[in-house]
């Protein structure tokens, strides 16, 4: 029953901007199945991990999608771009829809961008066709602001002042394909000096792509989670990942996972029959007793209650000590959500590098 993962979290705790140093975030050190916590920071992790670890990173990277713009009436309108269904042509979410017509002109960033808008999809969600395609992905990195999620409050005019800072602050320091439409958050922490900590203890890393959609926030609305209808996002697993993967798991080190994003994307490779490389969409839904076939560890944020990450970090580390973690989090005043503190659950049996 999902109504045994609510849980309250103060807003105060519900964190609104990143850290001037990122991976001084503060890291609850668990060992999976395991009731027992450790508080930590961040940077402490390569000391924290195997040596033997393989490390597994999502390297997405987020579009700057959010468009602040106006109808013809001199209404101000807002679009949060998801995917491009044909060159130009964009499913858009709308703020202030209910006033949008098809065939009407929309203007965003001050005129830089004009679209029409064709047709409804969905509530509240709209297909936008842009003027000039190609030039589309310029005019998104000069004028696009970071599509934070809705918990993190900007008004209009301090998305406009904070707009270069929030770009950079959610982003990981690895991003390299674009396409996502929020944050792999887990990976926000990682900083050159992490990495190359990780480097020097002889930790391997390796990276795979999901491109994370809105989906991530669709809260599960009812009593019962298989009623829930899972998203899809876009997997791309290259040949190099999935020959160090299969090495690890033959030499029987762990495999760790940075994110729920990476989770998702090594167990939907796991189902797919374990191909020497996976280019594909993922619906892998995964909650209750699921069997986890690649992931020995996950590092990953502190998620909002009845989510479907949640459900994720439930079936992986158990839910009763998981919602004693998150119980000891909010009395230690951990910082929640996207620009927030982390966890680290690592595999029983196996001493972490410092020991």
């Amino acid at each position: 029953m999902t109504r045994l993962l609510d849980f309250e979290v103060p807003d105060r705790l519900i964190a609104q901007h990143p850290l001037e140093h990122r991976d001084h975030a503060r890291l609850m050190s668990l060992t999976r199945g395991q009731s027992a916590i450790v508080h930590r920071r961040f940077d402490e992790l390569p000391r924290l991990l195997p040596r033997q670890t393989l490390l597994v990173l999502n390297d997405t990277r987020v579009l700057p999608c959010r468009l602040l713009g106006m109808l013809p009436t001199g209404t101000a309108i807002e679009a949060l771009l998801l995917e491009e269904r044909a060159p130009g042509l964009w499913e858009a979410m709308l703020r202030r829809a209910r006033r949008v017509r098809p065939g009407m002109a929309l203007a965003f960033c001050e005129g830089a961008l004009r679209a029409q808008a064709e047709r409804q999809v969905d509530e509240g969600h709209w297909l936008l066709r842009f003027e000039a395609p190609q030039a589309l992905p310029e005019a998104l990195e000069r004028h696009g602001l970071a599509p934070l999620p809705p918990y993190i409050r900007r008004d209009a005019q301090s998305a406009q002042a904070l707009a270069l800072r929030d770009r950079g602050a959610y982003q990981t320091v690895y991003a390299r394909a674009a396409g996502a439409i929020a944050a792999p958050t887990a990976g926000l922490h990682f900083t050159p000096g992490v990495l190359a900590s990780l480097d020097a203890r002889g930790i391997e890393r390796t990276t795979l792509t999901l491109h994370v959609g809105l989906g991530t926030f669709k809260p599960i609305a009812g009593e019962d989670p298989e009623a829930h209808t899972m998203h899809r996002e876009r997997v791309f697993i290259p040949p190099g990942t999935v020959a160090q993967v299969r090495a690890a798991r033959a030499a029987g080190r762990p495999v760790i996972a940075v994110g729920t994003t990476t989770v998702r994307a090594l167990e939907s490779w796991a189902a797919s029959g374990e191909p020497d490389a996976l280019d594909d969409w993922t619906s892998l839904y995964i909650r209750g007793r699921y069997p986890f076939r690649v992931t020995d560890g996950i590092i990953t944020n502190f998620h909002q209650p009845r989510s479907t990450l949640l459900l994720m970090i439930a079936a992986f580390h158990g839910e009763a000590p998981l919602m004693q973690a998150y119980r000891a989090a909010v009395e230690a005043g951990y910082r929640f959500f996207s620009f927030g503190d982390c966890m680290a659950i690592l595999p029983a049996g196996v001493p972490p590098a410092e020991a």
